[in-house]
This record gives C-alpha cells, structure tokens and sequence, in this order.
C-alpha cells in the first residue's frame, strides 16, 4: 500500500507490526514475520531513513515506531517538495531549450515572412514555455475547445503564477460551455484570483495566443490543435489579430456575468446555434465551434425549431429574422 512512498511490502509488513508490538526486539519481530533478522534489521535502517522509526543508541538498542500521522505525513510533504523542485527543473530546462529553438526560428522568419511552422504537440508545449518566461507586458489567449482537460490546466499552473506574479494583464476568452464545467470554472476563477481576466463567448475563430504584440501563436487546424501552429512575427499580421481578439472581446461576457435571459430574446448560444443551423452547418460541426456535445447541439435545434415555429432548418432562420430573434443582416 506504500510503494508509492518508497516503502516495499516487507518494510511496510515489518512498520505495521512495530506499530502493534511496540515492545518487542528484532529478534521476537523476525520469528513473528518468519523473516531473517539481517532483513528486519535492514527493514528497520530504511525507516529509520525514512523518520518511521527512532533508534535510541546503546548495547540493547530502542526501537519505537513514529504515529504514521506525523510520520507518513513528513514523509509525504518531502516527497511533495522534490516532485515541486524536480518540477522546476524540468521546467527550467524545457524554457532553455525552447528559447534555443525560438533563437533559430526567429532567424529562420526573417526570410518567411515572419510566419513559422511548429509540428506537433512537444514543438508547442515548448515554444508556450517560452512565451511564458518572455512576456512582460500583456497575454491574450483565445481558448476555444469547451471544458478544459485537467491535464492542461494542471500543466499550465506554475506558468501562470509566474507570469501574473510578474505583474503581466493577463486577457482569456474561453467558451460559454465552460459555464457548465465545473473543474474548468474552478480553474478559471482561480486564474482571476491572482489578476487576469476572463470573459466567455458562443463561439471562438481558432485558438491562439499573443504576447506583448509581439509574437502569435495560432494553431495550424482549428479541428486539431495539437496537430501544429504557426509562430507569426509579422506586423501587419499582428495588427490583424490583436483588433480580432478586441472585437470578441468587447463582445463577449465577464465570467462572474449573469446571463442575459431578457424576455423574447434567445441566449447568446441559442442565437449562435439558430445563426448556423440557417447556414446548414451539421450538429457535429455547430457542437465542434460551442464546445459541446452533439447531443446538446440536437437538443437546442429541437427547441428552438419550436420557438421560431419552423419545419426545418434553413426555414428556421427567415422564421426567427421575422419574429426578431436574430438581426435581419449580419451585425
């Protein structure tokens, strides 16, 4: 049961019985557990490693069990500051060698156009350590895709506490189906806790990152993010994409905003929904850009086809531009 703390069974059989037989000797434990005495004595050194044990010197040594309450709790709270400052270090050797790789791409762009390609999910993760140890200014991310997966969100922990501990204006845009998720809410408000901010949206074009306007990060294939992303250096490129995240941004919602649910009017997702449903895009595809299930897609369609009274899809749209449900053209 302890071998994730280091401790093999018979070490661990030969602690529980010093635990219920604090008064005996090595050798009354070794005829107890049918062991030789060399492996309970060499049991008793490794907790003795382990602060499970105290060994009073003398001819007749005292051996006394440490309460596994204080003891396994020591032993778990070191175990806990190596893993953080292996962390670290493996941290700090992935930013090193990310900033060596970025150094070449960064002379490489020069004769691209100021656009590189990232293949794969290990150039990206790399590069985002980068980017993480270089902002100094301001951070603004697109995170489409719904609910985050609890992988992410734990890997990118100590990169935001080091970024918003610098003082960075951190600016995230996440999908309205995050409101239903509540480890991905949970992260969220945590991210706010320490100074960024974080607002919602129906739906979002692609996920990417800028920092400082300098340099974005945009994935390669909205359907597969992991897939590769593209490192944009150029200016004008740049402009582009910061007045697009300006413009989600001052239309989507706060994340503490209640939503608006004002009488005869659709919710920002119903709308989104009805607007592609009109432009015939597939349940998976209208599920794929809210972050959703296909099946909450199936059953939004169905209500909303009841709302507008519509026989089918296309119809669906003219109906609810009369009723004034959607704008009559785009806004």
């Amino acid at each position: 049961m302890l071998i994730e703390l280091g401790i093999d069974s018979i070490t661990e059989s030969v602690y529980r019985l010093l635990l219920s037989h604090p008064s005996g000797d090595v050798q009354q434990w070794a005829a107890e557990l049918e062991l030789p005495v060399t492996a309970v004595q060499a049991c008793l050194d490794r907790l003795s490693e382990l602060a499970l044990v105290s060994i009073s010197p003398g001819e007749g040594p005292r051996v006394q069990a440490v309460h596994p309450l204080l003891g396994l709790e020591a032993l778990l709270a070191r175990q806990q500051a190596e893993l953080v400052a292996r962390q670290q270090q493996v941290e700090e050797a992935q930013a090193a060698a990310a900033e060596l790789v970025a150094y070449y791409a960064q002379k490489q762009s020069a004769s691209s156009g100021g656009v590189q390609y990232l293949d794969g999910i290990d150039a990206i993760r790399s590069y985002i350590v980068t980017v993480h140890s270089r902002v100094r200014e301001e951070f603004l991310t697109f995170a489409p895709g719904g609910p985050q997966t609890a992988e992410n969100m734990h890997a990118s922990r100590p990169l935001n506490v080091r970024v918003l501990g610098r003082g960075v204006q951190m600016r995230t845009v996440y999908l309205d189906s995050i409101r239903r998720d509540r480890a991905t809410m949970d992260h969220a408000q945590w991210l706010e806790s320490l100074g960024a901010t974080i607002r919602t949206a129906p739906t979002l074009p692609n996920r990417f990152i800028i920092h400082d306007g300098l340099t974005a990060l945009i994935a390669a294939d909205t359907g597969d993010t992991a897939r590769g992303a593209l490192v944009v250096t150029n200016p004008g490129v740049l402009s582009l994409l910061r007045s697009l995240f300006e413009q989600v941004w001052q239309a989507s919602r706060p994340l503490n905003a209640l939503p608006d649910r004002a009488p005869g009017k659709l919710t920002a997702q119903q709308a989104e929904v009805l607007r592609q449903m009109a432009q015939g895009r597939t349940d998976e595809a209208i599920a794929a850009s809210l972050g959703v299930s296909t099946r909450t897609v199936r059953r939004i369609a169905t209500n909303l086809l009841q709302l507008v009274g519509a026989q089918s899809r296309l119809q669906a749209g003219v109906h609810a531009v009369q009723r004034g449900y959607l704008p009559a053209t785009p806004q």
